[in-house]
């Protein structure tokens, strides 16, 4: 079935259902580590009276039969052991409904946590994950060439997330429009890493072009994704491109890891081969069963069928950013940073174990794994792993509405939680917990060459007020 089968997309078969299949096993080892802790039974926003006040046909999850922080891991352990064998590539070893399966029930039990995860797991990436992973389980096994339109839908998806994000910046703040936006984001991006410092220090020429880099990358190079090769592989040569510079200078959890693997559905087996010819040759696959033909053509109708609502949200004047239109996070929008942040500001959390908390306490500030505190650290690299708390605490500092969590943030602190301090870097109360607790409010910005030669800062930082004042335990939420 010569219009069933892509042909020459071997090599992008084994990236695209391998590097899905990696983001996977970091989504599901995250979710151990953090879930719950941040959503578990005493997290910070538990699941369980979310799951008490919805139905399943609301927020499908598998938690909804039963939630315990146990049955939780015990899922996740079993979805990184699905997700490495598939890394390795062993059900793609087996006949095509092995992989199919697979990838299948990694997307539920993910989709079970992403629908219960509230705020910590409100991400894009999220829902992209869940699409990419629900889509390369029909590219099948090693038995039958990978279908042709299934690499297609591939791309829409790749062409969806590259343009949704080039015109939420058009049609978001200024600052992309008049080419000034690359002055501020290297700054106040929500997590830098070890280079943002330089990245944001090089000249303003370079800005300028680095704005203008992103709009041909994601405003003109997406179409051409749909071009004859090797066209369509020089346009997602330039995608991957783009994104290992946004690995380099930030960290994005798995968003850009991601769009690398998706970006090899648009590149054919001659051009890798053309570029490493150490790659081996493709051998001939069977013909498709009929019985996996009908399942993808049925896969494909309902992906293209819900390709409407989003198709329609990119030409839409009120564009929305990062969302989906169903509740199985199938076929979203994406799309981020329509606007930059000018000024960096940081909610730093303390604690102090005197009787009262006046003038002369003694305070000693809690360390985030991954946002900047301490002026004199180099900010780590993260990504693609997620430090979701770290983020919150990001989006807190630019007003975030929903404040719920940080209040119960501050309680787990009070009572010494050891999975709670368990997200932290740095617990200044390791022998017990202290008496009171506050947050204040500063400035960053990266320290100029001079000051980093002289105090050895990476961040110069000044108070810009207090958001939470001293409280103990039993009064957090009352002022």
């Amino acid at each position: 079935m010569d219009w069933f089968d892509a042909g020459d997309y071997d090599i992008a078969r084994l990236v695209l259902q391998r590097g899905v299949a990696a983001v996977y096993v970091i989504a599901f080892v995250s979710a151990i580590n953090q879930f719950p802790a941040l959503v578990g039974e005493n997290g910070l926003l538990p699941a369980p009276r979310l799951l008490a006040r919805t139905r399943f046909r609301e927020l499908p999850s598998l938690f909804h039969w039963r939630y315990s922080d146990r049955m939780l891991l015990a899922l996740a352990w079993f979805a990184v052991a699905v997700s490495a064998a598939l890394v390795l590539g062993l059900p793609q070893l087996g006949p095509p409904w092995l992989p199919m399966l697979a990838f299948l029930m990694l997307w539920a039990v993910y989709l079970s946590i992403v629908n219960i995860g509230q705020v910590f797991y409100g991400f894009g990436w999220e829902s992209l994950l869940l699409e990419a992973g629900f889509v390369v389980a029909f590219l099948g096994s090693d038995e039958v060439a990978p279908p042709l339109l299934i690499i297609i839908y591939l791309r829409w998806l790749l062409f969806r997330l590259e343009l949704g994000a080039g015109l939420i910046k058009i049609r978001g703040g200024r600052e992309w429009r008049d080419f000034t936006a690359l002055d501020y984001h290297h700054e106040t991006q929500p997590m830098p890493n070890p280079l943002s410092r330089l990245a944001h220090r090089l000249p303003r020429w370079f800005h300028r072009c680095e704005v203008l880099g992103n709009h041909i990358a994601e405003l003109l190079v997406p179409f051409f994704l749909f071009a004859p090769q090797p066209v369509a592989s020089v346009a997602a040569g330039i995608l991957i491109g783009t994104q290992l510079w946004l690995i380099i200078t930030g960290n994005f959890a798995w968003l850009n890891w991601l769009t690398i693997v998706l970006a090899f559905s648009a590149i054919d087996d001659t051009t890798l081969r053309a570029l490493l010819p150490v790659l081996p040759e493709s051998h001939a696959p069977a013909d498709a069963p009929v019985w996996f033909v009908v399942i993808v053509l049925a896969g494909t109708v309902l992906l293209v069928a819900l390709s409407w609502w989003p198709a329609r949200n990119l030409l839409s004047r009120h564009q929305l950013m990062n969302a989906s239109f169903n509740r199985y996070h199938l076929v979203n929008a994406y799309g981020m940073f329509g606007t930059v942040t000018k000024r960096r500001l940081e909610v730093v959390v303390e604690g102090c174990d005197d009787a009262e908390p006046g003038e002369g306490a003694v305070w000693e500030a809690y360390e985030f794994r991954g946002k900047p505190g301490d002026p004199m650290r180099m900010p780590r690299q993260f990504a693609p792993y997620h430090l979701r708390l770290d983020w919150l605490m990001w989006f807190l500092a630019l007003g975030s509405r929903d404040t719920r969590w940080f209040e119960t943030f501050l309680v787990r602190l009070l009572e010494g939680d050891a999975r709670t301090l368990r997200l932290l870097r740095r617990n200044p109360f390791p022998t017990g917990a202290p008496r009171w607790v506050r947050a204040r409010v500063f400035l960053y910005r990266f320290s100029t060459g001079a000051e980093r030669r002289a105090t050895g800062a990476r961040w110069v930082r000044s108070e810009i007020g207090e958001l939470v004042e001293p409280v103990e335990l039993g009064s957090v939420g009352r002022r």
